[in-house]
């Protein structure tokens, strides 16, 4: 996965950092997720009625027109355990590469997704641990974007928070301090180039030569 994930990266930037999430945080947080009280309460509440239909005098006559309709009734209880079982295949498919001009992350269950961002769009990096974060000693790291969105509702230009995470990874700290870095240098560049501004106000500093 994280071969077909480098053929995102352009020609001339490099690799500072590629790895995936720690494999137990990530299968923790795809079974024990919110979609699971109101799962287990849904799939007890159909099962209670389930039960009372076969134990009257109609069983037979219950079971079918019961059956099928609950089947279906009990939709949101096969959504949990579908994402539940199939969270190994969606952990292998996930990885995040970080070079010296954007993030680049791969994921998805069936249909793989690539998508990348460059530092040059990102305007704020976060630091995130969750409950299972902290138990397992990792972290997430995750970028917002300030940049406008091309789309347009009701005359108006819509902006639009979507940045790119970096989810449960094990060096977190010195990863975000990474993207930290790399983000301020570059987003300071774009914003502040100091090549154009007045001698007598020389901006920011900034390390970034791309």
């Amino acid at each position: 996965m994280e071969n077909e994930l480098t053929l995102l990266i352009g020609k001339g930037e490099k690799i500072l950092y590629a790895g995936k999430p720690d494999k137990r945080c990530f299968i923790f947080e795809c079974i024990f997720n919110p979609l699971l009280p109101f799962a287990l309460v849904w799939g007890l509440f159909d099962m209670f009625f389930i039960g009372a239909a076969f134990s009257s005098d109609k069983a037979d006559e219950a079971a079918f027109f019961l059956v099928p309709f609950m089947a279906l009734h009990m939709m949101p209880v096969w959504l949990y355990l579908g994402g539940a079982l199939l969270s190994f295949r969606r952990y292998r498919n996930t990885a995040y590469i970080v070079t010296d001009k954007a993030i680049y992350a791969s994921g998805g269950i069936f249909a793989r997704t690539y998508k990348s961002k460059p530092f040059a769009e990102l305007s704020h990096v976060d630091l995130h641990r969750g409950i299972f974060d902290q138990w397992f000693g990792v972290g997430d790291i995750i970028t917002t974007s300030a940049q406008a969105n091309p789309a347009t509702l009701n005359g108006r230009r819509r902006s639009t928070n979507a940045g790119i995470s970096i989810d449960s990874i094990a060096n977190y700290a010195e990863v975000y301090k990474l993207v930290k870095q790399l983000q301020e240098d570059i987003y300071t560049d774009v914003m502040y180039p100091n090549d154009l501004r007045p001698k007598e106000n020389h901006g920011y500093k900034s390390k970034y030569m791309g």
